[in-house]
């Protein structure tokens, strides 16, 4: 019988997990050591929506999945777990992305940054359009008066898509993301109406 991926990588003594979103900055699971880097196939869009972490359930907030896009790449953190640590990351994040974010999980291609580095399978989480909270396609200006305007238990919707943004800029300055700087101008450009109407602005 042929095995999945997914299968060949839990057999495995160590596993790598690739975040793209809050996991590049926030992974709060035990890691033996790190990379950046992409894969290929995918692009990154803010047409998840959020109940738990960073919006409600009357006001959900906007959060990143993958897209399938063979002429696209996304990049972000590789983080490989070994031994007891491969059981207690995959089980918090069952929780963190899988019950409270409906996200799915693949295995996939990860491209290292370092050019001496071989590619290698990491698991990543993926929320698809068949998600009841998935939000779908919008301007950047819809999506970003959205997140301007929404706050979960884990914090402010804005804080996601700021420290989303400064990743990209201090570790892969050199990628143009226009889906992500697009929204992060716009909601910006709505920072003095919200200091003027004094709601809250996350602190970085």
């Amino acid at each position: 019988m042929n095995k999945t991926k997914n299968q060949d990588m839990t057999e495995n003594t160590n596993v790598w997990i690739f975040g793209y979103g809050s996991l590049v900055w926030k992974p709060d699971f035990k890691f033996k050591r790190s990379k950046v880097g992409y894969i290929q196939g995918y692009k990154r869009r803010f047409w998840h929506g959020d109940n738990f972490h960073r919006g409600d359930e009357d006001m959900p907030g906007r959060v990143v999945t993958l897209v399938e896009d063979d002429d696209e790449c996304t990049w972000g953190v590789a983080y490989e777990v070994s031994g007891s640590q491969i059981e207690e990351s995959l089980k918090y994040l069952n929780v963190r992305e899988a019950v409270l974010g409906g996200y799915i999980t693949k295995a996939v291609d990860f491209i290292p940054r370092e050019k001496d580095h071989l590619p290698h399978l990491a698991l990543v989480y993926i929320a698809t359009c068949d998600n009841p909270i998935y939000l779908g396609p919008a301007s950047p200006e819809e999506i970003a008066a959205q997140i301007a305007t929404c706050r979960g238990k884990t914090g402010h919707n804005i804080e996601y898509l700021l420290r989303l943004a400064e990743f990209m800029r201090l570790c892969c300055p050199e990628v143009e993301d226009d889906h992500l700087f697009s929204i992060e101008a716009a909601t910006l450009a709505l920072v003095p109406y919200l200091l003027g109407s004094k709601q809250a602005i996350p602190a970085m």
